[in-house]
């Protein structure tokens, strides 16, 4: 196996960014949802309920710091656009520990994405592995990745949600997309990981399972 994709979400509910080389640390790819939207009591809003967040774009600018549609996080024009798609008292914070809904990292395999029939980007992995046959990523929990001098524990498949329905490019929603992984996968689609040992990974890399 080898590693075909990495991803980057600096913001967390929108678009990344794919990368050629990414740095893992205990919380990851570095840089991965650094900020996210705030609502009223500190609860986060995702795009399981604001699907318009899907149509911006972040990335990690030169500095290190998130840029949205190429302009910095915390421009007030962006605040402004926040507001307008959740709602009053929306903002985006910025947040050193991350936001994960799970755990830190998600694995997808090139075989579970060909079965799935539809844009991975649909499913928001951080590492793609390519060279997998079919389904063969349902038998990993509980096994470790190793990269190089990278390790990372598989814990668990992971539970699909509503977001997988909302094309990356136009949003609009498919409920079918969640019924077809409900019936064919039940409801499970590539698997939540946590970083074991850090350091550097790049697309092409040697993958072994252990």
């Amino acid at each position: 196996m080898t590693i075909a994709e990495l991803w980057r979400y600096p913001v967390k509910s929108m678009a990344g960014e794919r990368l050629e080389r990414a740095t893992l640390g205990p919380l990851g790819i570095d840089g991965d949802r650094l900020v996210h939207v705030a609502r009223f009591l500190g609860r986060i809003a995702t795009a399981r309920k604001f699907p318009r967040l899907l149509s911006h774009r972040a990335v990690l600018g030169p500095g290190g710091e998130p840029l949205v549609d190429g302009r910095p996080w915390d421009d007030p024009a962006v605040a402004a656009e926040i507001v307008e798609m959740v709602g009053r008292g929306a903002r985006l914070v910025r947040d050193d520990a991350r936001a994960f809904d799970v755990l830190p990292l998600l694995v997808a395999t090139d075989g579970a994405i060909e079965a799935f029939g539809r844009d991975g980007r649909r499913l928001r992995p951080n590492i793609v592995l390519g060279g997998v046959e079919g389904l063969a990523e349902r038998r990993w929990e509980g096994r470790t990745l190793r990269i190089g001098e990278v390790e990372i524990a598989l814990e668990d498949l992971r539970d699909r949600c509503v977001m997988t329905t909302y094309d990356p490019d136009t949003q609009v929603q498919d409920p079918r997309v969640l019924r077809d992984i409900v019936e064919r996968f039940e409801g499970k689609l590539a698997l939540n990981a946590r970083v074991v040992r850090g350091g550097t990974l790049a697309v092409g890399d040697d993958v072994r399972l252990v």
